[in-house]
C-alpha cells in the first residue's frame, strides 16, 4: 500500500483595502504575505515537500502558492483548479481524488469553510488529538494541516486519513 501525504493550506490573509474588487481578485495583505512565508519556512524545516499542488485560481490563493513555492525545491507540478474556489468539502475531495497517482504528497491551497470541513471529514479517529482539537477550534488563514493515509487518492474518504500536524502562523511567531 502506498503511503501518501495530503497538505491542506488555507490561503493567507487577504486585503480588503479596495472594496470595489471582486472577491476572486482580492490580493494578500502585508500580514498575509509574511504569514505565507513563515509557513513555507516551516514546511521546509519539517520536510513537507509536495510533489503536486492543486490551487484555487483566486488571486489570494495564487499569491499564497507563489510565496510557498519560492521556499520549496523547484519542480513541483501545479494545477489551478477552478472547482476549488470557495468550494464545499465534497468538491475539494473530488479534486484531490483526481490527483495524479504518482504524487506521493499533494498540497491543496484553498478557502474556508471548505478546507476546514474537508479536514474534519477525512480525519480518522487515530488522528493526533491535540492537532485535531486546535483544527476543530479554528482553521485560520495560512494554517496548514498534514494528513497521512495509505492507498490511492481515489480511495481517500471519510475517516481515512490521520491528521499528524496542524500549524498556524501565529504559533510560529
Amino acid at each position: 500500500m502506498t503511503e501518501r501525504s495530503l497538505l491542506l493550506l488555507r490561503h493567507a490573509k487577504s486585503s480588503w483595502d479596495d472594496p470595489s474588487l471582486d472577491d476572486f481578485d482580492r490580493p494578500l495583505a502585508k500580514r498575509g504575505r509574511e504569514a505565507a512565508s513563515r509557513i513555507a519556512e516551516e514546511m521546509t524545516l519539517r520536510g513537507w515537500k509536495p510533489d503536486h499542488a492543486l490551487i484555487s485560481p483566486a488571486l489570494r490563493t495564487r499569491q499564497t502558492w507563489e510565496l510557498v513555492a519560492a521556499a520549496l525545491p523547484h519542480g513541483i507540478l501545479c494545477d489551478f483548479v477552478p472547482a476549488i474556489y470557495e468550494a464545499p468539502a465534497a468538491r475539494i475531495l473530488e479534486a484531490v481524488r483526481s490527483a495524479p497517482d504518482e504524487a506521493g504528497c499533494l498540497l491543496v491551497v484553498g478557502h474556508n469553510p471548505g478546507l476546514e470541513e474537508l479536514a474534519a471529514l477525512i480525519a480518522s479517529p487515530e488522528s493526533n488529538n491535540e492537532a485535531m482539537a486546535r483544527l476543530s477550534a479554528k482553521f485560520p488563514t495560512a494554517a496548514i494541516a498534514r494528513f497521512s493515509f495509505g492507498g490511492s487518492w481515489q480511495a481517500l474518504g471519510p475517516g481515512t486519513a490521520m491528521l499528524e500536524a496542524f500549524v498556524t502562523p501565529k504559533e510560529l511567531g
